[in-house]
This record gives C-alpha cells, structure tokens and sequence, in this order.
C-alpha cells in the first residue's frame, strides 16, 4: 500500500504507533477545509487529525480511559469515556491561531456517568445530550441527581438492568430527535447478545419501537445523511444503506476490518476500522471470510468512501499500539486542530477569559 512518510509518534520502543495516509490526503483536507476527530477504545485516546501543510498530516493525541463516541459542531467536543462524558470547547476566536493550530479544545465540563458503557451520543434539539447506555439498554440523557436518566427502551427488554443484555450501540437522529438505534440482538438474557453476532443484529425506529430491519452482524453506527438511513454491517464488513419501508440493504463499500464510526461530510463517508481481537466475542464473524474472499487483511484506520461511486478516495492507517478505533466526527472549516488534557499540568496553569469582546489567555507559573 502506498502512502506517505508514516508520521512517527514519539513513543518506547514498545509502544510505538505509526500512522501513515493515502497520497494527497493532507491536500484534500486542507482544500475542504476539513479535519477529524478519532477515538480509540483500547488505548484510550483522543487523535485529532488535520493538516499542517499541502504534504503532511497534523496528527494531535491526548489521552482519556476508553473514550468512545463522539459528537461535534466544530466548536465543541462531546467525549465518552470510561465512566464520564467531557464537554470541551475550543477557546481560540475565528480567524486565531496558536503555535500553527486554529483549534484548541479544552475539557470544560465532566459528567460522572459510571461504568455503562456510553457508546454513541449526540446533542438534541433542545441542546441536551442523548447517549447509548450500552450497559443498561437504553437510551439515556444527564441527571442533577443521579448517573443518568432512561429516556426510551427497546420494547422487547423486560426491564432497564445492567445486563447489556443486546448491547444496544448505534444512535441516528432526525431533527434533533433520536430515530433509530442498532442493537447486535434482540434478547432478554444478562449478555445474550453474544449468542446472536452472527445475524441477530437489529435497526429499531426509536418513534414506534418496532423492528424496521434483522438479521445484520453486529451493527454500528446508523446515520441519516442526505435522506438516507445510513450504517455499517461490521460482522459482515459492509457499509451501505437501509430502505426502512422495504428493508433492503444496498451495500456500497467493503469495509476491510471491524467497522465502527462513521461521519459524512459532502459526497463523502469517513469510516472507522479496527482490527478484530481475538477473543470470542469478535472472532468467528462473517467479517473473517469476506476478508478471505476479498483477499485482504484487517487494518485499522479510516477510510474515505466515495457515496456516489462506493470508491475509496483516502485513508488513513495506523500500525503499533492502536488497534481499534470507535468514532469519527468531521470537524468542518478547521485546519490543524488540538487540545489540552490532563496527563500535564497544562489545563491547570492555562486560563482564558473574554473581556470586552477580546479573548485574553493567562499562563501561570506552576513554580509561583
């Protein structure tokens, strides 16, 4: 596969990442004025990925424990992670830039959730967040109170228990109101979505709570984009569109590896791809003989699907310690974003306020 130089992370020799993108791909997001935001589940981090010219990519990581879905306008980050949600806000004005970077995302606001097992997410209509509470089986939104506050079920669940009893995973809106959810199954047992990956996989209309389509392996990511009910068949590999009136799915790219997020921007798909672990929950899939048949390996990274064409017009690739990814949000008109996290003091001796129209940044001296 040819690529440009791989973009070398500084890490120890046994913690080494490189990650490499298809020719021109820094050019084309600087042309569109385009950058992304990755999370990765089991290294728990935060890949912010731009351009810092016409032929190298801006890659920009901070670490948080299982981060996972993501949701952004551009201005503001919404963040999963092990047991929390992070807001952050990018504090830069239009058109400001610092150290080269016209985005700087910083943690404003931590929700304790608990461990449930927050998957997807997005803002509503009314500018409150919804969430996939995987563990729990339902969809979700904050409390004052308490961890979190159920909003909907799928009908078929008894009750609302921590059991990810069909690890309810996808979240699609429609007019700031979610519409359709995936789940890998219908059951009603502690864990019994295990027994079903293969084709217990599920589309459920969030309006109705009726089934809309079955018979999937493991699905993820429903999107609605451009009248159309988008979503990735991960166990079998594909990325296609669903018909909910007649429940035909129209594949239109192979997806070499386990497909998780996925995000529109014009007449493309960004879609998230991971290397599947070996233990049983992800082995034995359909995905491992489409592989086969396909004459590819599994690869983690990203790749750019053509809607109109099912082509693969970029990608990015990551080798080393990263092997799966969750999430990718398009974070549009931004060049070269970054963010600060808390692995340094950074956040606590970096403050910004407004005054009088004019964003002013103090930086103390952690030595004072």
């Amino acid at each position: 596969m040819t690529s440009q130089p791989p973009i070398r992370q500084p890490q120890s020799p046994a913690a080494k990442l490189d990650i490499g993108g298809s020719p021109g791909l820094s050019g084309w997001l600087r042309k569109n004025r385009i950058s992304l935001a990755v999370s990765t589940y089991q290294s728990g981090k935060l890949f912010l990925i731009g351009s810092s010219s016409e032929d190298r990519l801006s890659i920009f990581e901070r670490t948080f424990e299982r981060c996972m879905g993501l949701w952004s306008n551009g201005q503001t980050i919404w963040m999963a992670t092990a047991f929390q949600i992070w807001r952050m806000e990018n504090v830069l004005d239009e058109n400001e830039t610092i150290d080269g970077y016209d985005r700087l995302f910083v943690p404003r606001e931590g929700q304790i959730t608990g461990d449930i097992d927050v998957h997807d997410l997005a803002i509503d209509a009314n500018g409150n967040l919804v969430f996939v509470n995987t563990l729990f089986g339902c969809l979700a939104t904050f409390s004052e109170r308490f961890n979190f506050q159920p909003l909907w079920k799928p009908k078929f669940l008894s009750k609302i228990t921590a059991e990810d009893r069909c690890h309810l995973n996808g979240l699609a809106m429609h007019d700031g109101k979610a519409r359709y959810v995936t789940t890998c199954s219908q059951s009603d047992l502690a864990g019994g979505w295990r027994e079903f990956r293969t084709d217990g996989g599920c589309v459920i209309d969030v309006e109705t709570s009726e089934i809309v389509v079955e018979g999937f392996s493991m699905p993820h990511s429903p999107r609605l984009y451009r009248d159309k009910l988008w979503l990735l068949d991960s166990g079998n590999g594909w990325f296609g569109w669903l018909e909910p009136k007649t429940g035909n799915f129209e594949r239109v790219s192979f997806c070499p590896g386990y497909a998780r997020g996925l995000a529109f921007f014009e007449k493309y798909a960004f879609i998230g791809l991971s290397r599947p672990r070996r233990e049983q929950t992800f082995s034995g899939l359909p995905l491992d003989d489409a592989l086969d048949e396909h004459r590819q390996t599994a690869r983690c990274g990203i790749q750019v699907v053509d809607l109109e064409s099912g082509e693969v017009c970029h990608w990015l690739q990551f080798d080393g310690i990263v092997s799966e990814l969750y999430d990718v949000v398009v974070l549009t008109d931004v060049l070269r974003p970054k963010a600060i996290g808390f692995k340094t003091d950074e956040i606590r001796h970096n403050v910004w306020m407004k005054e009088d129209g004019k964003i002013n940044r103090w930086i103390g001296n952690p030595n004072d």
